[in-house]
């Protein structure tokens, strides 16, 4: 699928540059997005990034093996990082507030305060998600950890199925993908990881009817189909980080 927004990018780097490397050079006026393809923090920045057309230039950096280079860009040694004519700003709920307010067209907030308001709370309460999305990952082959963070993830989840029901929008802002989507998309995107790592299928049509409409309504989005990966990838990439994740086949391999 082509977007208005892959124009936009330039990927600088196909290869995670890790210890050891040189940062490559950038011009004056450039924007930067110091990135990694399997981060959902950094994801959350390349979205809106393409979702506001910016064009900017993409490097992405090993963290397994960090370049010492980005510690000057980041002293948290994290992504994703903006870099602007020598200075740079970083976390990715601060990146994409500063994107949203130096390029306004189009806004991904609400114009009623009031309303913009509720969307960060939204975003601020995925953190309950995200945090079970986690512990579910560590928790293979521990039933009782696993029963727990399973029962976290409903939880969190039941909160955005009855949100975007009460408002009765195809996406949570509205006719188009507003910052919230973007901010939650990543890890709605890795839902399938979890089912398949704990064996529960449990993101179901009885369930979670509005999420699952929502999510097959992003993956139309232009930003969101752009910066997808597949499971195999995602897979594949925990694999490299724990044993506990199921082995990929050659045949798979040749997909990512």
């Amino acid at each position: 699928m082509t977007s208005k927004g892959v124009g936009s990018a330039i990927t600088l780097t196909t290869n995670h540059l890790s210890s050891g490397s040189i940062c490559p050079p950038m011009g004056i006026g450039i924007l930067r997005c110091y990135s990694m393809k399997y981060c959902p923090y950094a994801q959350r920045t390349r979205l809106v990034l393409l979702a506001k057309n910016i064009k900017h230039e993409v490097i992405n950096v090993n963290l397994r093996s960090k370049p010492d280079w980005l510690f000057e860009k980041n002293p948290l040694g994290k992504v994703p990082v903006l870099e602007k004519d020598g200075e740079t700003i970083y976390e990715s709920l601060i990146t994409c507030d500063y994107l949203d307010e130096v390029y306004p067209n189009p806004p991904l907030y609400p114009s009623d305060p009031w309303k913009k308001a509720q969307d960060k709370v939204l975003i601020d309460r995925w953190a309950k998600v995200s945090q079970a999305w986690y512990k579910i990952r560590f928790a293979v082959g521990n039933e009782e950890m696993m029963k727990k963070a399973l029962q976290e993830l409903h939880e969190g989840l039941d909160i955005y199925e009855v949100e975007l029901k009460k408002r009765g929008t195809k996406f949570f802002g509205g006719e188009k993908p507003g910052m919230l989507d973007y901010m939650i998309w990543p890890w709605a995107e890795r839902i399938c990881v979890l089912q398949e790592i704990s064996g529960d299928v449990f993101l179901t049509e009885e369930r979670y009817p509005t999420i699952m409409s929502w999510k097959e309504l992003m993956m139309s989005d232009p930003p969101v189909a752009e910066t997808f990966l597949p499971l195999e990838a995602h897979m594949y990439f925990l694999s490299t980080f724990n044993g506990k994740t199921r082995e990929i086949k050659p045949k798979e391999l040749s997909r990512l």
